[in-house]
């Protein structure tokens, strides 16, 4: 690689969701790496996914761990004013659990199979003599776990919006939300369908990796301002990240080390007390975090996420923008970091 011009923006606030596929982010900072591209960079933790959002939009974060179809619906002006927005890496694929409450589990003797629509067949033949209709949450409207959640009801010929309640809530309460009754399933990312597991008060019955494989599941998001601005920042921040991931390949100690990392207060803290080290690319969720076809972004992904926001669209008496599309999930900035 050619040597890369100095970072316009050495100090950089990111934001970031307790969510295992921030990693890569954790260990660019704990291991030096983010440093060895000189940039000092805070991660900021949120609590809510539009909380997150609308920080990098205000410029008060300049990038973030971003739910894969946030980007998108950011540009596209879905939930908040537009504002133009980028996933110039992605930071996982898979790692999305479809979790019931023991209780309706046993009740609908839904179970995780080979087969996804098994366990929503299972809950579909259980839900005429039930008294109100199960409520079942997800992260955030525009997010896989959304359209994933959706999709597997869709198996079990489930009406999504008559047939249940959908609600949304953030990732770390989740767990605690099912314990005290107020829900009874959601679809999360990683720990919180473990850890639902751990606790007894949940069973993961399906996983995003078995209704879409190896779909990108969070990119690193930045505005197209921003990037605009500040392209060796980009594109050194870019490197450091490349770098973590193969960092995190090399042995199963180095995913321990991460696994320590990850469970320190400012990050997951005890969320991840269950894990005995990072789960990498294991059945039933595949979360996969490392290696150059995991983190390079793809617009032909995309399209599956464009899919569902036409529809949304469509709604409202509008149409997606394919142009839009494939700048936001343009591999142009991974390519240019990485061959410069």
């Amino acid at each position: 690689m050619n040597t890369l011009p100095p970072a316009e923006l050495p100090h950089l606030q990111l934001g970031f969701m307790p969510l295992l596929d921030c990693v890569l982010l954790v260990v660019a900072r704990e291991r030096g790496l983010f440093a060895d591209q000189g940039l000092e960079v805070t991660l900021s933790r949120q609590n809510a996914w539009s909380t997150l959002r609308d920080k990098v939009a205000a410029g008060l974060l300049d990038g973030a761990h971003m739910l894969a179809p946030m980007p998108l619906a950011m540009s596209l002006g879905l939930e908040r004013a537009p504002c133009d927005t980028l996933a110039p890496i992605t930071l996982s694929r898979n790692g999305n659990a479809i979790v019931l409450s023991r209780e309706l589990a046993d009740a609908c003797s839904a179970r995780l199979g080979d087969d996804p629509a098994a366990s929503a067949r299972a809950l579909a033949g259980f839900l005429p003599g039930t008294s109100r209709p199960p409520r079942l949450a997800m992260v955030y409207p525009h997010s896989c776990q959304h359209y994933q959640l959706r999709h597997w009801l869709g198996l079990g010929s489930i009406d999504a919006n008559r047939t249940v309640e959908l609600v949304a809530l953030p990732p770390p309460r989740m767990v605690d939300a099912m314990q005290q009754g107020k829900i009874d399933g959601f679809c999360v990312g990683e720990p919180w369908g473990s850890l639902a597991e751990h606790r007894q008060a949940g069973r993961i019955v399906a996983s995003g990796a078995q209704l879409w494989p190896d779909q990108p599941e969070k990119v690193l998001g930045v505005t197209r301002s921003w990037a605009r601005h500040y392209p060796a920042t980009l594109a050194r921040l870019i490197r450091a990240l490349v770098a973590a991931s193969d960092w995190l390949a090399e042995s199963p100690a180095h995913r321990r080390q991460a696994r320590d990392w990850l469970a320190l207060p400012p990050y997951l803290d005890r969320s991840v007390e269950h894990l005995e080290t990072l789960p990498f690319d294991t059945p039933p969720l595949r979360q996969r975090l490392c290696g150059i076809d995991v983190l390079r972004p793809d617009p032909v992904f995309a399209e599956r996420l464009a899919d569902q926001l036409d529809q949304h669209l469509r709604g409202r008496g509008q149409r997606l923008d394919l142009a839009t599309l494939g700048e936001c999930y343009s591999a142009v900035h991974f390519d240019r970091a990485l061959h410069h």
